[in-house]
């Protein structure tokens, strides 16, 4: 746990936890889906490195602002730049942007007509336009990472979930992205795959992969992240290092939060 010479400034200052230049800045973001206001000026730094886990309860807008930082939930008003440059509207740029962002969904997204090893060569070869025998190289070295390379000649459908999200992960590795979002990466697995797709997102952690994670992993959390962020209601009620929102979390809602899912 890093130290800080100034343990009692707010929860909301962080300096201590920042590290490395800011890669994705998100200001003044807002959303509505309809008359919903999911996301209310979303103002947030996550830097080069870093680790930050959205955590919140449901409906607060964690998954949108995770959709929104590639752009796959368009945005009402605010901005999003990924290392220095604005997200565009569309188009190629857009494409060549998204190729530097990792996404990891909670449904795995794999294509079921694929081979495993097909499924993480494709965006090497199609985007990056790497050699087949370059991209099947390293896809299999990202296999054997998170575990599955014994895998590789199967269908998605022949594997548990657990294996499934493991390859979601080399998929998006392979594309070396800048950062890394995942939505939920492990709510549709039994509970005894959940920690081997855990042990992977902590090794990615622990070698310095920026990553967005949304989550309601708590021991993740406290144990992978620089930051936490907190969200309730469209807005980031209260951020903070794990140490401090754990312990002694600043807000009401959060405070009320954590009562309720450390009790269980």
């Amino acid at each position: 746990m890093t130290s800080s010479a100034d343990e009692s400034a707010p929860a909301t200052s962080n300096i201590s936890v920042r590290r490395g230049e800011p890669l994705v800045v998100v200001e003044h973001v807002d959303k509505h889906f309809g008359e919903l206001h999911v996301l209310q000026d979303i103002n947030t730094v996550v830097n080069r490195g870093e680790v930050v886990v959205v955590i919140g309860p449901s409906g607060s807008g964690k998954s949108t602002l995770c959709r929104a930082i590639n752009r796959l939930e368009t945005i009402d008003s605010g901005s999003i730049s990924i290392d220095g440059v604005p997200l565009p509207e569309e188009g190629a740029g857009l494409a060549r942007l998204r190729a530097d962002v990792g996404m990891v969904f909670q449904s795995f997204n794999l294509f079921a007509h694929k081979t495993v090893l097909e499924n993480v060569t494709l965006g090497p070869i199609k985007v990056r336009k790497m050699s087949k025998k370059d991209a099947e190289t390293e896809a299999m070295r990202l296999l054997e990472r998170v575990g599955v390379a014994n895998q590789a000649k199967k269908m998605p459908a022949q594997l548990s979930g657990g294996q499934q999200q493991r390859v979601a992960i080399a998929r998006s590795l392979a594309m070396n992205p800048k950062v890394i979002l995942m939505d939920e990466p492990t709510s549709a697995l039994d509970p005894e795959m959940i920690n081997e797709v855990l042990d992977v997102m902590i090794g990615l952690a622990s070698d310095g992969m920026t990553m967005i994670v949304v989550t309601h992993e708590m021991g993740f959390a406290r144990k992978a992240a620089d930051r936490v962020l907190f969200m309730a209601d469209g807005a980031i009620v209260e951020e903070a290092t794990p140490e401090q929102f754990f312990t002694n979390p600043q807000s009401a809602r959060a405070q009320d939060f954590l009562s309720k899912i450390l009790e269980h």
